[in-house]
């Protein structure tokens, strides 16, 4: 296989590829991600429908695709391409995530747990799907469902900061304010910003 230097002679490759065999899906796939690395969005976003009409069970491009309209603003389009993705592949734990994360920001709440739970239950490490999920039972009042969900994230990224802020939330929430405010100060430590309530609720204990 020859290796490409660059990412220009990975897509000049690329294309030479598909020019001598135009319905491999999975050339037109590697194109649209040297595309999207060069922020090339339209070009790759052409690539990625002509890798799904050559091989409709490509989930991986309809991920692609959903990323795309994200990018863009447009939440009904990933979803639409992520609900895609879970059709053409039983169990892509990618694609329950991703309809997870947009139900989140939707603020329906139940549905974005039901795709979370999912994505987590086929993929045990996809550590954005679990802190996802932390936040979803939080909002939720699911607050022990809440706590649990982000020591998994930290068992998984120790210094993973909205784990660490959800956790001190969580904490606050149930009265274990010493365990709140060691959560409070790791977030800050990790540069993330605490909402300004939860500080002075913490302060406020702190001074007794």
């Amino acid at each position: 296989m020859v290796q490409a230097k660059n990412a220009e002679e990975f897509i000049a490759l690329a294309r030479k590829a598909i020019a001598s065999n135009p319905d491999c899906g999975a050339s037109h796939y590697n194109l649209a991600v040297a595309l999207i690395g060069q922020k090339r969005y339209e070009e790759a976003e052409q690539s990625l429908k002509d890798a799904i009409h050559c091989s409709p069970n490509l989930a991986e491009a309809y991920v692609l695709l959903g990323g795309l309209c994200l990018n863009r603003g447009d939440l009904e389009g990933c979803l639409k391409y992520n609900k895609d993705a879970i059709n053409s592949r039983a169990g892509f734990a990618e694609g329950h995530g991703n309809i997870g994360f947009v139900y989140l920001q939707q603020g329906k709440i139940e549905d974005a747990i039901y795709h979370l739970e999912k994505a987590i239950r086929w993929n045990q490490k996809f550590l954005q799907a679990y802190a996802n999920l932390a936040n979803a039972y939080l909002m939720n009042d699911q607050v022990d469902e809440s706590i649990e969900t982000n020591l998994k994230v930290l068992e998984l990224e120790p210094n993973f900061p909205v784990a660490h802020n959800n956790l001190a939330i969580a904490y606050l929430e149930k009265g274990l304010h010493d365990m709140a405010a060691r959560h409070c100060d790791k977030a800050r430590e990790l540069g993330y910003e605490v909402a300004e309530n939860i500080v002075k609720e913490i302060e406020r204990y702190r001074q007794g």
